[in-house]
């Protein structure tokens, strides 16, 4: 598996597996939880050794119990999950430290790889207060880096003016609806690897036309062209799929390399 370094020298698995609809009922993100680890096992089966989660998610330990049954090491395996940015969790030193726990438990494991904020609000002294917890569990080894998701320029700066930690990650919306390009840019200048959640969200007919002709000279489909697109230009992807042909599928990009003109005919879709 391809991998993208971050700022803290860990490496990031270049494709992950969103799970937010695995081990619910009707795959639904609302749904009840029914413990259905079928995704998760399938995924493995087929190479997928990053998984992302979250605490929002309520299915952390559907992963858990995913990985246990698929006997792979946990050194093996790259988690993602995250913390809820609103109420509940934030308001204070000890709310943060049992939701981590909380998180440490549903995992049953040790470490967590990358932990994120999930997302920003409004009061930036209480997200540092916040973000400087996770630096000390990092300093600990109990996460081996630390990030964000939905974070924009002024409140990664933020962080960035005010602690010793740049983000690892910022885990952002990313598809051809909203590329998220300027927000990528500034990403990168700073370090911090972008993350596309949601990279098959929003697609107009069109889009896939594009994409799918795109595709026919690489004996691809218009969603591994488009996962192409993302890593060309440094951009981590979670795709997720409950079947196990197109989990394979959406692995299965990194024997070709889109050509400058066809990576340009993708950037305009977005227009």
């Amino acid at each position: 598996m391809f991998t993208f370094k971050l700022n803290d020298q860990h490496e990031l698995p270049a494709i992950g597996s969103g799970t937010n609809t695995f081990g619910k009922e009707n795959r639904d993100y609302i749904g009840e939880i029914n413990y259905d680890t079928t995704p998760i096992e399938s995924a493995i089966k087929v190479g997928y050794r990053r998984f992302d989660s979250a605490i929002s998610y309520r299915n952390e330990a559907v992963l858990s119990l995913g990985i246990k049954q698929s006997e792979i090491p946990r050194n093996e395996l790259f988690i993602t999950s995250k913390l809820p940015g609103r109420e509940g969790y934030i308001e204070s030193r000890e709310q943060v430290i049992a939701a981590i726990q909380s998180s440490l438990t549903a995992l049953d494991t040790d470490y967590i790889d990358l932990y994120l904020i999930h997302r920003p609000w409004d009061d930036m002294k209480q997200v540092l207060m916040v973000w400087k917890i996770f630096e000390e569990y990092q300093q600990k080894g109990i996460f081996k880096s630390i990030g964000v998701s939905n974070f924009n320029e002024e409140q990664l700066q933020y962080l960035i003016d005010h602690s010793d930690t740049v983000p690892a990650v910022n885990q952002i919306e990313s598809n051809p609806s909203n590329f998220n390009d300027e927000l990528i840019d500034y990403c990168q200048s700073q370090g911090i690897v972008a993350e596309a959640w949601g990279p098959f969200h929003k697609m107009s007919d069109h889009q896939i036309e594009v994409l799918t002709e795109i595709g026919k000279p690489y004996h691809k489909s218009w969603a591994q062209v488009l996962l192409r697109y993302q890593l060309d230009r440094g951009v981590a992807v979670i795709p997720k799929s409950h079947s196990s042909k197109r989990q394979a599928s959406n692995l299965d990009v990194f024997d070709f390399t889109l050509s400058d003109d066809d990576r340009q005919k993708i950037k305009k879709l977005s227009n």
